[in-house]
């Protein structure tokens, strides 16, 4: 069931309309279409109507999934079960499975921009792998130290900027030579990367503070306090807010995009993690330690619950979807 939140104080709600009568700042028009959350400890994804938010179906995986990407053409979501060696290619309507592939370790995994490559962050296995996109063959593989964790790229499609978690650098990959251009200490754990404008961001999860490198040289320019355990950066889609997840402070940042000053701290309990957007303005972010999905309405601070897997971890939304 749909919880709302205020000040720190759960509130049951038998409907939405129940909150907004309560004046918990539900907004009029809300998202239909479908979400799809990875539960990392669950070995599941669920699915979740957007409209009731409620889950109604639960897709099992293999082992362990722990992110998931919508693919070039839009036809497949990809799912990545690291420990299961297995990427689950979905149907981004219904939840369908379409076929698996056998990769190995694909913990973290992000299309190029221009849709001809598929790098795959394999965290457990210390290698980063480049696929041709369409084949799914294996082009490049390289051995990192250590523990790859997040990547994004340049616009161009020719750099691959991917964080080292356990050895607290940032490393470039030159995808056309194929070549490791570069690696550079950027914190203690890194995690979440996003290049934005003409530099790459990083959270600092073994710390309190995002960097923002030279993706020429992965020297760091600046540091953004934003809370422990900074862990996620997602670019809102209008591209005026970068947000933040801190998993460790419980709390999620607004920046301002052009200036990276905070804008505003909210509370989200239990571990924020992925982030993503709603055409009714609310943020959808998965509570890592608390098996549930918050949907944060950024106006009032306010936000509902929504129960799920254990450890939830990436998701996606398709409100362009038929209600399930």
């Amino acid at each position: 069931m749909a919880m709302c939140f205020r000040l720190g104080v759960t509130v049951p709600a038998l409907v939405l309309l129940t909150c907004a009568a309560m004046g918990f700042g539900i907004p009029r028009g809300l998202a239909s279409g479908v979400a799809f959350i990875v539960n990392s400890s669950s070995a599941s994804i669920s699915v979740i109507d957007m409209t009731s938010r409620r889950e109604v179906r639960r897709i099992p995986a293999l082992r362990e999934p722990h992110h998931l990407v919508l693919s070039p053409d839009g036809k497949s979501l990809l799912v990545g079960d690291t420990v299961g060696n297995q990427i689950m290619f979905l149907d981004p309507a219904t939840g369908a499975v379409q076929r698996r592939v056998t990769v190995s370790d694909p913990y973290h995994l992000a299309f190029s921009p221009n849709g001809k490559l598929l790098v795959v962050n394999g965290l457990a296995r210390n290698q980063v792998d480049v696929y041709d996109a369409a084949a799914m063959t294996l082009i490049k593989r390289f051995a990192v130290d250590s523990t790859p964790s997040h990547l994004d790229f340049s616009p161009d499609s020719r750099f691959a900027f991917v964080s080292l978690q356990g050895s607290g650098k940032l490393a470039a990959f030159d995808l056309k030579e194929l070549t490791l251009r570069w690696t550079e200490p950027v914190g203690p754990a890194p995690a979440g990367v996003i290049w934005w404008r003409d530099k790459v961001m990083v959270a600092i999860m073994g710390a309190d503070y995002v960097v923002v490198a030279d993706p020429a040289t992965g020297k760091v320019v600046h540091r953004i306090v934003t809370g422990k355990g900074a862990h996620t950066l997602f670019l809102a889609p209008d591209k005026k807010i970068m947000w933040v997840n801190n998993r460790a402070s419980g709390t999620t940042v607004s920046l301002d995009a052009e200036t990276l000053k905070t804008i505003r701290v909210y509370n989200i309990p239990g571990g924020p993690d992925d982030i993503d957007f709603a055409p009714d303005g609310t943020l959808w972010i998965t509570r890592r330690f608390a098996e549930k999905v918050a949907i944060l309405h950024p106006d009032t601070g306010d936000f509902e619950t929504i129960g799920v897997g254990r450890s939830p971890h990436g998701l996606w939304l398709n409100p362009a979807a038929p209600r399930p």
